[in-house]
């Protein structure tokens, strides 16, 4: 009888000894397979899932169009609707008005499709493109008084279409004759000027040049987005500029920036963590623009590449991806003995300081975070001869779906030089 207890007695005993063994084991199995499931970064999950190919390339020759000399091709954008592209010239009214030119790109794929092929238009990342540009019409640009500008009064730089049948164009200035910076909004068939967004007093240029944007470094940079229509009324809708490079007021001793390792964007060879040179701070400008009110919503700290001894980089352009703060920026460098490269990357605003409060980026700024920044494509690695790629806009759909990202380089006029089209594929995006 004891023993008949005494064997009930251990029987719950050894079953529960059995199941906390179980969930050992079942808890060091799940444990193990979580070991091998990727880790996603909390600041990854800030950009998006993109991938580029490289389609081709297209050498537009030295030609002259309605009396115009075709060049300083620094800034394009493309119109879904007509199925064109504009393109600026900065040639500052030396060889003809200031003026932008609407351009034809025709992409046709050179692969031939095989006979059973159920997508025969279908181009994929092996084919490469038969790619021509033609150019259709030149606007010339009026000011305020209705007049062509005179020579040397503008450098423009950035182009980017609007909803209600404009342009928004941007100017460096001229800031050694104290000419100031704008971004102005011109009537897309006329070129008549329509209005100016307001720019802050920071960046304008002043006698001595102790403040103000840099001669020839001011709003290269300049992008849209557009929210659409609601009852045949037009949403307000966002302009984003950045200068080439830091304002006056912003050069850092030696050109360095005192940056803690928290203020600097992940991901990016910027941060001084990983490199002993140092970044630019230039300013992001974002305006919300209405039918009655323009509105500066915010300034951001975004930080160029740093660079050896020998070779400048500057942002020369941006491109909105969606409406939640994704952009793509385009940087260009030069050097004596490299020559020019440049590098795109996938950038976001979201978790970026506003700094319109910040009179000087010179110093400690450790208390700013700045725009984050991810490296896409380094198009010295493509293998082929890059000019001074100065342009970025996206293009058509391709067959498939995907869009195209276009990019253009601006010649300076120099016969050394050549207008450049760069064609690419580029997936994650709507």
């Amino acid at each position: 009888m004891n023993r008949l207890l005494n064997l009930r007695l251990l029987k719950p005993l050894f079953s529960t000894g059995l199941s906390r063994s179980l969930a050992l084991l079942v808890a060091l199995a799940f444990l193990l397979n979580a070991c091998n499931i990727p880790q996603v970064k909390a600041e990854d999950r800030l950009f998006l899932d993109l991938s580029i190919d490289f389609l081709g390339s297209y050498q537009l020759p030295k030609l002259t169009f309605q009396d115009t000399p075709v060049g300083g091709l620094s800034g394009i954008t493309y119109d879904r609707q007509r199925d064109r592209f504009y393109a600026i010239s900065d040639d500052r009214s030396e060889r003809a008005p200031a003026r932008f030119y609407t351009l034809k790109l025709t992409l046709q794929p050179t692969s031939q499709p095989t006979e059973n092929s159920s997508t025969p238009n279908m181009i994929s990342s092996d084919d490469s493109l038969a790619i021509a540009v033609e150019i259709g019409k030149v606007t010339t640009l009026t000011g305020e008084d209705g007049q062509p500008y005179a020579r040397g009064t503008v450098d423009l730089e950035g182009i980017a279409p609007s909803p209600r049948q404009s342009l928004f164009i941007s100017s460096e200035g001229v800031a050694r004759e104290g000419i100031a910076p704008f971004i102005n909004e011109f009537d897309l068939e006329t070129g008549r000027w329509l209005s100016r967004l307001p720019i802050p007093q920071r960046f304008l240029p002043e006698a001595g040049q102790s403040v103000g944007v840099q001669d020839n470094l001011g709003f290269e940079a300049l992008t849209l987005n557009a929210n659409g229509s609601v009852d045949g009324r037009l949403e307000p809708f966002r302009v984003f500029a950045a200068t080439e490079s830091a304002l006056q007021q912003d050069l850092p001793n030696s050109q360095s920036v005192n940056l803690a390792p928290s203020s600097s964007p992940p991901n990016s060879p910027s941060s001084p963590a990983s490199s002993p040179l140092q970044p630019t701070p230039v300013r992001f400008l974002h305006y919300l623009v209405g039918d009655n009110q323009t509105t500066l919503l915010a300034e951001h700290l975004y930080l160029v590449e740093p660079v050896t001894g020998g070779t400048t980089q500057g942002l020369t352009d941006l491109l909105t991806l969606d409406q939640g703060g994704h952009f793509l920026s385009l940087e260009r460098s030069f050097g004596a003995l490299t020559g020019f490269g440049a590098q795109l990357f996938q950038i976001a605003t979201s978790p970026a300081t506003d700094i319109s409060g910040v009179s000087s980026l010179k110093g400690d700024i450790s208390g700013i975070t700045a725009i984050y920044k991810r490296s896409l494509l380094n198009l010295q690695t493509l293998g082929i001869s890059l000019d001074n790629l100065e342009g970025m806009t996206l293009g058509p759909r391709l067959p498939d779906g995907t869009r195209t990202l276009v990019l253009v380089s601006d010649d300076n006029f120099n016969p050394a030089q050549v207008t450049q089209f760069l064609i690419f594929r580029i997936r994650g995006i709507s």
